[in-house]
């Protein structure tokens, strides 16, 4: 839970075919981007626009993009600095990183 912000769930959907995860959020597409090579995700965008930050929607965005990778038995590069910062928060997630 994001302090001062009230845990939230996003109907967050993976749209393969635009290597993304995606959830709106009051009529705001927001994104986390990634490329998938070989067995590396390359997660290189989380997008909210400004009308809707402070949610905690990145982090759910990244938290179920994460989980993803690891159900699949990738490896995450994080070339997004919000996510670099995510997994930093997260140890449980450092496992992931790719070396």
């Amino acid at each position: 839970m994001i302090a001062g912000h009230p845990a939230m769930s996003y109907d967050i959907r993976h749209a393969e075919a635009n290597r993304r995860f995606e959830t709106t959020v009051d009529g705001h597409l927001c994104t986390c981007d990634y490329q998938l090579r070989g067995d590396v995700l390359w997660v290189h965008h989380t997008g909210v626009p400004a009308p809707v930050e402070g949610r905690g929607i990145a982090a759910a965005l990244v938290k179920e993009t994460l989980a993803w990778a690891e159900a699949r038995g990738y490896r995450v590069q994080p070339s997004c600095s919000y996510v670099a910062a995510y997994m930093r928060r997260h140890p449980e997630t450092m496992h992931l990183l790719a070396s």
